[in-house]
């Protein structure tokens, strides 16, 4: 699959993360067909830090991220994150109006966006309930939401752990795009953007297994 991107940083970081990854594991991707072309939220489930770097470089094009700003202290850590379409926020997140801002004009300028419903990692692999600030966003600027599962990372790093283990089984699994229609309960909904999260979180469960290739 070949990358579309006149970014080296980025490129270097993309081809390592699928080095890194059939390194100490196995990793299969599926259903990219699903991501369409121009502005969409590619919302993914969150068992790792390696599900940033897994699901981006299973796109094939760049994507943006969000990391707390407390990442951006280290020079040369903050230097890569922001090289690679990193986007600082608030550990909160939902009072960083700069952050939603940059993001509302990425997404308005046809770009794609990584996001977690959950807001953190799973402790235990399972899924979450999801959090209303990726509701608020696929709300507000109305752009396809694509669900897509990670399987493995979890047991390549663990929430706690610093060094990967071997052996692991990754997938990634794109599933079709969600229309505002489908997502967006309306405005005179009491939970509107909560309900857009769970609606989302939903389709993210509906790929409830590890693909037969992987089993």
């Amino acid at each position: 699959m070949a990358l579309t991107s006149d970014n080296p940083t980025y490129i270097i970081v993309y081809q390592t993360a699928r080095w890194f990854a059939n390194l100490f594991g196995r990793l299969d991707v599926s259903g990219l067909a699903n991501v369409p072309p121009g502005a969409s939220i590619i919302a993914c489930n969150h068992q790792s830090f390696l599900d940033p770097p897994l699901v981006g470089s299973s796109l094939p094009r760049e994507t943006f991220f969000f990391a707390r700003k407390t990442l951006f202290r280290n020079p040369v850590l903050g230097w890569i994150l922001r090289t690679c379409n990193t986007i600082p926020v608030d550990r909160d997140g939902g009072s960083d109006v700069a952050a939603f801002k940059r993001v509302f004009s990425i997404l308005r300028g046809g770009r794609s966006l990584l996001m977690f419903p959950e807001g953190t990692r799973s402790r235990d692999g399972q899924l979450q309930e999801a959090q209303a600030g990726i509701g608020l966003i696929a709300c507000k600027t109305r752009v396809p939401v694509v669900p897509v599962r990670v399987f493995g990372a979890r047991d390549m790093l663990p929430r706690g752990s610093f060094f990967p283990r071997s052996g692991a089984r990754l997938s990634v699994v794109f599933r079709p795009p969600i229309q505002p229609d489908a997502y967006d309960p309306g405005a005179k909904h009491p939970e509107r953007f909560l309900e857009a999260s769970r609606r989302i979180m939903r389709e993210i469960a509906a790929a409830g297994a590890i693909p037969e290739a992987l089993a």
